[in-house]
């Protein structure tokens, strides 16, 4: 059966919650600066331990519930703080963490056309996947109803103002990486 947009469009409350999605609130979180509008979209991609998926210790990182001793690469992790607005599963679900007119912490040191850390203007996305492996066809449905009711609900977004993390910090970030494929998404905006 062929959805309509409107049958599969998502929503904005006027709480910047997304409605009808799973909501898991982070602690790591504060208010944007006043002179701050959201004006960027950064897309990211995570895996948790890297190149496995499912493993719910993702949410556990942002939540700041990640036992560190669970895998030998998560030792690197210990303390960290971090959160994203959403991430979106393999399977094109959504979880959101931080409300979008809040400041989640999820491009850490960052420029992008002169604007220093971008965590102030930018809504923040994470892909569950690697920056080689190919995204799934639902976290493509899913991502571009997402930025379709970004871009609706936010003047200060465009299609020209979603980046990849390696945008805004290319010396130290490489997600979402030859994978992603910008053309698919951009293409699913027009």
């Amino acid at each position: 059966m062929l959805h309509t947009r409107c049958e599969t469009a998502l929503h904005i409350r006027s709480d910047h919650w997304l409605a009808r999605v799973r909501r898991v609130g982070s602690p790591n979180f504060d208010a944007r600066p006043a002179w701050a509008s959201i004006s960027l979209i950064v897309i990211h991609n995570i895996s948790l331990p890297a190149g496995q998926f499912g493993t719910g210790y993702i949410e556990r990182l942002f939540c700041n519930s990640l036992d560190v001793l669970a895998h030998p690469s998560f030792s690197d992790l210990a303390g960290l703080r971090v959160s994203s607005h959403v991430l979106i599963n393999r399977r094109g679900r959504i979880t959101q963490f931080v409300p979008f007119d809040q400041r989640a912490w999820h491009a850490g040191v960052s420029t992008y056309q002169g604007m220093r850390g971008c965590n102030s203007c930018a809504v923040g996305i994470e892909l569950e996947g690697t920056d080689t492996r190919a995204y799934t066809s639902a976290q493509y449905r899913t991502l571009s109803r997402l930025c379709r009711a970004l871009l609706e609900h936010y003047p200060g977004l465009s299609n020209e103002r979603i980046v990849g993390h390696q945008e805004i910090a290319p010396d130290r970030k490489t997600d979402p990486g030859p994978a992603f494929d910008w053309q698919r998404l951009l293409g699913s905006l027009l």
